[in-house]
């Protein structure tokens, strides 16, 4: 292993990015450090596929259950945490390898992003108070009055987003989009990444997708939504998580279970496809794997 190298892992949900991790971590020496922003929160471990008590006792996993679920945690405070959490691997002479499905979270760390400062908590809380209000349609309205160019990019119904516009231009004077466009703060020079894209098949990565989800009501994942439902906040990330959604709507009577099972398996599919296509297109990969074999990456791997 090269000093300094950072093994980076992407690729769809239920595409096997977690288990090559794990294999690649317990030949090598590895922590993994996650790359995905549903994990992040110590909330639906479950549905959201965070490693079992097995997966952590064979080697060290990182910013897995990290967040209380109501914290932001936006594409630069990851990519602070997960350079925090490699320096400390390497301290420990061990790989750091970086592990998940959000592309922009894994994009930021490999290429920077804009300068955007910290925003005051005063500032998010009276974003959120008045997209409470206003609902979503009606705030992206008035944020669209204030802050046209960044409103026309975003989703009237992403919650997260809209109220990320908001505060920065009410705390900074200057809109999101024109903070984007200034030149990026750079990764650490020292760090070498390797970069690999898990792709399978689309037919087998479907077929994963459908199976793991029985898997996880097998596990108990109803009785998770059921205990989140009760604590759950307007508007947080987790409320989007994959299959969430539909239970949500079992439990409240508004579909059947088998409605609840197909839709939130068509959601993931659906997912899955778009971050196929975004890696695709958006990260230059040192190597693609279409299975979640270690053997060639361990071959090749600095």
């Amino acid at each position: 292993m090269t000093a300094g190298t950072v093994l980076v892992i992407g690729g769809p949900t239920a595409s096997g990015k977690s288990g090559l991790a794990l294999a690649v971590a317990e030949a090598r020496a590895g922590t993994v450090i996650n790359a995905d922003s549903m994990q992040v929160y110590d909330a639906l471990p479950l549905l959201t596929a965070q490693p079992s008590a097995d997966d952590t006792a064979k080697a060290p996993h990182r910013l897995y259950a990290t967040l209380p679920p109501d914290e932001v945690c936006s594409a630069a405070r990851w990519a602070e945490m997960a350079i925090a959490e490699i320096r400390a691997a390497q301290t420990n002479k061990s790989l750091p390898i970086i592990a998940g499905g959000t592309g922009f979270y894994i994009k930021t760390l490999l290429e920077g992003i804009s300068p955007i400062p910290d925003v005051p908590e005063s500032f998010r809380q009276e974003a959120i108070t008045l997209q409470k209000k206003l609902g979503n349609p009606a705030f992206h309205a008035a944020l669209a009055k204030r802050d046209p160019e960044t409103a026309a990019k975003l989703d009237p119904l992403n919650t997260q987003r809209l109220v990320r516009a908001w505060e920065v231009l009410a705390a900074t004077g200057k809109s999101l989009a024109a903070w984007q466009a200034a030149p990026r703060v750079k990764p650490p020079a020292d760090l070498a990444f390797f970069t690999v894209t898990l792709l399978p098949p689309r037919e087998t990565l479907y077929a994963a997708c459908n199976g793991r989800f029985e898997r996880m009501l097998d596990m108990g994942a109803l009785e998770e939504a059921k205990e989140f439902m009760a604590r759950e906040a307007d508007g947080i990330a987790l409320s989007k998580a994959l299959g969430y959604p539909e239970l949500k709507a079992y439990i409240a009577g508004k579909a059947t279970r088998e409605e609840a099972i197909r839709l939130a398996q068509q959601s993931t599919r659906n997912y899955a496809k778009r971050q196929m296509t975004w890696f695709r297109h958006q990260i230059r990969a040192d190597m693609v794997l279409e299975s979640p074999d270690p053997a060639p990456l361990l071959d090749k791997l600095p």
